[in-house]
C-alpha cells in the first residue's frame, strides 16, 4: 500500500513529461534503491511536515480555549460585576477586546486591570461602554429586575450570586442579556420587561443553548 501510494506521488511529480519519457523514467525510477531512495526524500517530508502542522494547529487550539475559560473566570470575579452590566470578550492570538456595558466606571477599567494580569494575554482593546448617569434608567433597572425575577417561573435565575438574566438600560431602552433554559423563559423574560411602565423599548438578546452545549 505504501509502495502504491508512493508511486503515485511520484507519478503526479512527471506530468509535465510526455508517455513515453514518463515510461523511460518510471522504469529507471523501479529500480529499489533509486525508487526508494526518492520516495524517501519527496513523501517522507511531506508527511511529516502534515503531522506537525496538524499538532500545531491542536496545540494553539487548546490554548485558546484556556484563555477564553480565564478571561471569563476574571472577569465573573470582578467584585461589582452586577446584574445591571454586561461584559462580553473576544481572543484572538493573545490579544483579548473587552466589549459590553457597565454603569461603573470604575468597573470598566477593573475589567481591564484583571485581564492585562493574565500572563497569557499581551494587550487588551478596551472597548467597554460605561453607561450615562441617569435617576430615571436607575428606577427602571430596579423595577425591570423586580418584574422579571419576582415572576416564580424566572425566580431561579437570580439564586446565584450574578444572575443570569442582565439587565441593561440606557435612556430608558432595555436590553436583556444573558442565557436561559428554554424559549419560553426567553420570551416570558421580555414580556415581563416590557411590562414596566415608562420604558421605551425591550431588545431580548437571551440566548437558548442548544442541545450540545447543554451537554
Amino acid at each position: 500500500m505504501l509502495k502504491n501510494t508512493l508511486l503515485v506521488a511520484v507519478q503526479s511529480l512527471l506530468g509535465p513529461y510526455s508517455a513515453l519519457e514518463r515510461r523511460k523514467l518510471m522504469f529507471k525510477l523501479h529500480i529499489p534503491s533509486g525508487f526508494l531512495g526518492l520516495a524517501i526524500l519527496l513523501f517522507i517530508p511531506a508527511v511529516s511536515a502534515a503531522g506537525h502542522n496538524a499538532s500545531r494547529q491542536r496545540n494553539d487550539k487548546k490554548i485558546q480555549e484556556s484563555l477564553v475559560k480565564e478571561v471569563r473566570h476574571q472577569l465573573l470575579l470582578l467584585p461589582y460585576y452586577s446584574v445591571f452590566d454586561n461584559l462580553l470578550f473576544k481572543v484572538d492570538g493573545d490579544k483579548v477586546t473587552l466589549m459590553g456595558q457597565v454603569v461603573r466606571p470604575t468597573l470598566k477599567s477593573d475589567a481591564e486591570s484583571a485581564v492585562k494580569s493574565i500572563e497569557a494575554v499581551a494587550s487588551v482593546d478596551n472597548q467597554i461602554e460605561v453607561l450615562p448617569v441617569s435617576p430615571m434608567d436607575d428606577q427602571l433597572r430596579r423595577a425591570v429586575f423586580r418584574a422579571i425575577y419576582a415572576d416564580p417561573a424566572l425566580s431561579r435565575y437570580g439564586m446565584s450570586a450574578l444572575p443570569s438574566i442582565h439587565i441593561v438600560v440606557k435612556n430608558g431602552n432595555v436590553a436583556l442579556e444573558g442565557v436561559v433554559d428554554s424559549e419560553s423563559d426567553r420570551n416570558l423574560a421580555n414580556l415581563r420587561a416590557n411590562a414596566v411602565p415608562n420604558v421605551f423599548s425591550v431588545t431580548n438578546n437571551l440566548t437558548v443553548p442548544t442541545t450540545a452545549e447543554k451537554k
